[in-house]
């Protein structure tokens, strides 16, 4: 799987992405994993012509000591469906931005 990961995180810090995870993005059956959205304007067209399968996200995975964002794009409510792709480049700076922006926002140190 092809992810942005940034390691080396202190505890009180990830207990602070968590947080902010819980708040911005939706949750998922397991605890460490956390779905963010994809804007609709940047989504592929293959994705733009499915509006049934939105919201399209990205997997936000937490570690012991790390956070890891997926760069593969999945349809939320239908995980089968052929839209699914990694992420372009548009998609991929959107997933960069997130998570520089959350390290920014929060005053992680890494």
């Amino acid at each position: 799987m092809r992810a942005y990961l940034i390691d080396e995180i202190l505890p009180d810090d990830m207990a602070n992405i968590r947080a902010y995870l819980k708040e911005n993005t939706v949750s998922s059956r397991l605890d460490q994993v956390f779905w963010a959205q994809i804007p609709d304007d940047l989504l592929s067209a293959d994705q733009l012509a499915h509006k049934n399968c939105r919201p399209h996200v990205f997997a936000v995975e937490l570690g012991e000591d790390w956070v890891k964002c997926e760069y593969f794009i999945r349809s939320l409510p239908n995980m089968q469906c052929t839209c699914p792709a990694y992420a372009g480049r548009l998609q991929r700076r959107h997933i960069l931005s997130f998570a520089d922006n959350m390290i920014r926002q929060l005053g992680v140190k890494t």
